[in-house]
């Protein structure tokens, strides 16, 4: 079926398809349709939730003991595959529209000011990345023609063509998506704060998409300490090869939380005061973009399991800075037409 993705001031806008009367409308007035959907397939995936159960106490035992067990199920979503070339392919999930609260309450187990106020933001259609950015497509982008700086060919410190680029800056990662905007004539970027957040929790409320906590089967973090009341894991010291654990969010996302944290298009604010409600990047009027703070957000392979949920953030005041636990996924909204 065809398909028409438009954009409105530059933001993912509406996902049409060819019984949609607008569509009809737009294809039949002769108007110029920039960019048609490729075509979309369905994938299944598996999820989990991991389930706190309390133990028996046995007489003489001080305090509560817990258990936790993983609960499996299945998905689906659509997506579409960008081939870029020489056997690598970008798979991008289709995100529905829908609204959420983002932020964290005061009563989570290690949330912060900076996460507060709470607020509702609706957040149109998009399409996210299935996978933090590998090292196999990093490599291939980088080849590609320069747009406005310079790309490292393998700036890795853990590698492997199948684990996350990571040593990439905010100023690499937006090159990386100019390059392969211009390769692929679509409009990839870094996603906004408020989009990273929606597409990570995918529906859920708690404080990671599993649940009330987490754990090293299901993730990639430094598992010695224990949130809620989780259980200690392996502590593996690296990335890991993305999609390796096997299990996605209700979305058809893997690696949300933990393995590498995640460039977001976002300035860096102390709070949510005054945040936009519509999904867009919250930004601060300045000249000069690189004086200005940027965000990051997911958590990595050497963060405590606090500073991986679904709310964590932290900011950055250097957009050149580079990390072995930093790296990115990205965004895609396709098309752009003014309807009249």
């Amino acid at each position: 079926m065809r398909q028409l993705f438009i954009e409105t001031r530059g933001r993912p806008g509406r996902l049409l398809e060819a019984g949609d009367k607008l569509y009809r409308q737009i294809v039949s007035s002769g108007s110029k349709v920039v960019n048609l959907l490729p075509e979309l397939n369905i994938f299944e995936f598996e999820t989990a939730k991991v389930e706190v159960k309390q133990r028996r106490r046995l007489t003489g035992l001080i305090g509560d003991s817990y258990k936790t067990e993983i609960i499996r199920s299945r998905g689906n979503a659509r997506y579409f595959v960008e081939h870029l070339g020489n056997d690598i392919t970008l798979e991008m999930v289709e995100i529905p529209a829908g609204s959420f609260i983002m932020g964290a309450p005061a009563s989570e187990e290690g949330s912060r000011d900076s996460e507060r106020p709470q607020h509702e933001v609706n957040i149109p259609s998009f399409f996210m990345g299935k996978y933090p950015v590998t090292q196999a497509q990093w490599k291939f982008v980088a080849a590609l023609p320069q747009v406005n700086h310079v790309l490292k060919s393998d700036p890795s410190h853990f590698k492997g063509d199948n684990r996350p680029v990571e040593q990439v800056s905010w100023i690499d990662a937006v090159e990386f998506c100019d390059r392969i905007s211009q390769y692929t004539g679509k409009n990839y970027r870094l996603p906004s704060e408020a989009e990273w957040e929606y597409a990570c929790r995918a529906g859920t409320i708690t404080p990671f998409h599993f649940g009330e906590t987490i754990t090293s089967e299901l993730a990639n973090y430094n598992a010695e300490y224990i949130y809620g009341a989780g259980q200690k894991g392996m502590y593996r010291q690296e990335t890991t090869k993305v999609g390796s654990f096997g299990v996605a969010n209700a979305f058809g996302l893997y690696d949300m939380h933990g393995n590498v944290r995640e460039w977001c298009l976002d300035d860096w604010h102390n709070d949510y005061e005054d945040a936009p409600t519509d999904g867009s990047p919250f930004l601060i009027e300045n000249d000069n973009t690189y004086q200005v703070s940027t965000t990051l957000r997911g958590g990595s392979w050497n963060y405590f399991p606090d500073n991986c949920r679904c709310a964590y953030r932290n900011g950055y005041d250097r957009r050149d800075y580079i990390f072995s636990n930093v790296g990115f996924r990205m965004v895609c909204g396709l098309g752009s037409m003014s309807l009249l």
